[in-house]
């Protein structure tokens, strides 16, 4: 029998070629389960995150910057205000080629093959940008490039309604103050970069600022936005408003009153502070020159700050109501008290003498306040101890931070008794040999308005949040100064320096008016004095005053009897009373003798 028909050899084959099979099956199962297991890892577990990195490559975060809060006036009107601008930007790895694809989310609708020439012919008619500058900007290797900077929400739209590979727009925001230089050295003002640089804007920046917030969406490989793929977002949250206490409409009358007369007098700069009597809020805080917040480095750097805070300057015969306050206070005199002034005082070696020529005259307290006798002024305040003279200062906040929010505030300067020399013992009395700020005049008259008690002064009144809801910053607790019976009679002798003495040029006909005059040297760089530092300080109206006026000129040229602070104080307190509808005086101004 042949091999091949041998039945057990058959078997023995079929047998073989039966476990061949079965190896070759199994191994094709295992290849399977492998493969499964792998496709189960890759697609299910994802664990080597393939899918997230594809997801990732997708995937573009967008900064959504936080609305800054606004500056509000008094009123509420707006003084500084953040709008919605857009950067367009371009990924320029994804905008090369001869067309385009554009897709609009709103009608969910696609057109292919844009020619790339026709997008950009768009791009310039909407942006009014030539084509070469363009193409300059959008084509090339860079991740990311500006193509235009800061446009409106609607150019926005139609720069992406282009839709142009790799061209997206990124939130921004722009800073825009719609009153211009009205306070603007109190706002401060912004950088081109937007970090605040000075003033509110830079002392309330934490306030202002808020919370940015992302947007995240997919893209594809064309550089167009994936409809109803990965959109996540989280919202900004924006900044409080800060209102202040300024007065728009005052501010800006207080700015223009004060910059023609440094202007007339040839000054080197002025201002007006007016202050609030009972609340010592600053109504207004004027200077001869102030910077435009949004073009601040056109005017110069010496202007940025106010220098009703930041400026301090010996004041003069303002002072000398301090010294009458604490002689009336510590019982040394009243105002009816009688002196025999005489054209020159000695004491302590020291020689004194007046603004003008005069003999030995009789003169009561109040005739030397209102004449602002330099010579009886040291009289009666040389019954002061050198002690009492400082704690008096003290008392009114001279020498002291006044700290109403803004940067670069000064405290003046005020020093200790034990560094007085011979002269400056007694030149502290009437304003010299010490230096204050324009606001802390301003603050001294309103404690004696406010009836003896000295308030802090304020600036910012409240913080808005975006919702509205409002925070109030509350008044401090004043400090009582001197007695309500003292104030009532320096307020008499304050009228008593408009009707009879120095006051005169700051009266008004419906309003009676209780004021100071205040002329000091100015010292100059070089060493010495240089010119002349002109002050009117006044309140009204008398019978219950309300407001503060401070007028302050700094080396204004001329003869000084013909330069008149007090005009500019007459016009300020007009306008701040009438628009505030206080009732005119009906009586008549109450006054003390002045000679006897």
């Amino acid at each position: 029998m042949a091999p091949a028909d041998n039945p057990q050899h058959e078997t023995r084959r079929v047998a073989l070629g039966a476990a061949r099979l079965r190896v070759g099956l199994a191994f094709v199962l295992i290849l399977l389960l492998v493969l499964g297991v792998r496709l189960f890892q890759v697609q299910g577990l994802d664990l080597g995150g393939m899918a997230q990195a594809g997801l990732n490559k997708r995937l573009v975060t967008q900064q959504v910057p936080a609305l800054r809060g606004s500056i509000l006036d008094d009123e509420g009107n707006e003084l500084a205000h953040t709008v919605q601008r857009f950067d367009i930007v371009v990924d320029q790895r994804l905008s090369g080629g001869e067309t385009f694809d554009r897709y609009n989310p709103e009608t969910d609708e696609r057109v292919e093959d844009i020619p790339l020439e026709q997008g950009f012919e768009e791009l310039s008619a909407i942006l009014g940008q030539d084509v070469a500058t363009l193409k300059a900007s959008v084509l090339g290797d860079a991740s990311f490039a500006f193509v235009a900077r800061s446009v409106t929400p609607d150019v926005r739209n139609r720069v992406l309604a282009v839709g142009m590979p790799g061209v997206y727009a990124d939130p921004t925001t722009l800073r825009t103050y719609p009153s211009g230089a009205v306070a603007g050295s109190i706002l401060g003002f912004m950088s081109g970069d937007r970090r605040a640089l000075s003033g509110i804007e830079l002392t309330q920046d934490e306030q202002l600022t808020g919370t940015p917030g992302s947007r995240t969406f997919e893209i594809g490989g064309d550089g167009i936005r994936i409809p109803y793929a990965t959109n996540e977002d989280v919202p900004a949250q924006d900044g409080q408003s800060v209102r202040l206490t300024i007065d728009q409409d005052l501010q800006y009358f207080a700015q223009q009153t004060i910059a023609a007369q440094v202007e007339d007098y040839n000054a080197e700069w002025g201002n007006i502070v007016v202050v609030e009597a009972k609340t010592g809020a600053i109504k207004a805080m004027a200077e001869s020159t102030t910077p435009d917040p949004n073009d601040y480095a056109a005017t110069d750097p010496t202007f940025w700050k106010p220098l009703s805070v930041t400026a301090s300057f010996e004041p003069g015969s303002t002072t000398k109501l301090i010294t009458m306050a604490a002689a009336l206070e510590e019982g040394i005199i009243k105002p009816t008290s009688r002196f025999e002034t005489p054209p020159t005082y000695t004491v302590d070696g020291q020689t004194f003498k007046d603004a003008f020529e005069h003999g030995t005259e009789k003169r009561t307290a109040a005739g030397i306040f209102a004449k602002s006798m330099n010579t009886g002024t040291v009289m009666i305040g040389e019954q002061l101890s050198n002690q009492q003279r400082y704690d008096w200062l003290r008392k009114f906040g001279i020498g002291e931070p006044l700290n109403v929010g803004l940067n670069g505030e000064t405290a003046g300067i005020l020093p200790t008794p034990d560094s007085w020399d011979e002269r400056q013992q007694y030149t502290v009395l009437f304003g010299q040999g010490l230096a204050q700020t324009a606001l802390h005049t301003a603050m001294v008259y309103q404690a004696v308005a406010n009836d003896g008690v000295r308030l802090q002064p304020r600036l910012i009144d409240a913080y808005i949040d975006a919702d509205g809801t409002e925070h109030e910053v509350p008044q401090a607790e004043g400090t009582r100064v001197v007695s309500e019976e003292t104030a009532d009679e320096l307020h008499t002798m304050l009228e008593t320096v408009t009707v009879e003495g120095s006051g005169a040029s700051g009266a008004l006909e419906e309003y009676r008016v209780g004021s100071k005059t205040g002329t000091a040297e100015a010292p100059s760089p070089q060493g010495g004095y240089d010119g002349y530092t002109l002050s009117y300080a006044g309140m009204a109206p008398m019978e219950d005053p309300q407001y503060i006026v401070v007028v302050t000129l700094q080396r204004p040229q001329g003869d000084l009897y013909y330069l008149v602070p007090g005009e500019s104080f007459q016009k300020v307190m007009k306008y701040v009373l009438n628009s505030n509808s206080v009732p005119p005086s009906t009586g008549k101004p109450e006054t003390y003798p002045v000679v006897y």
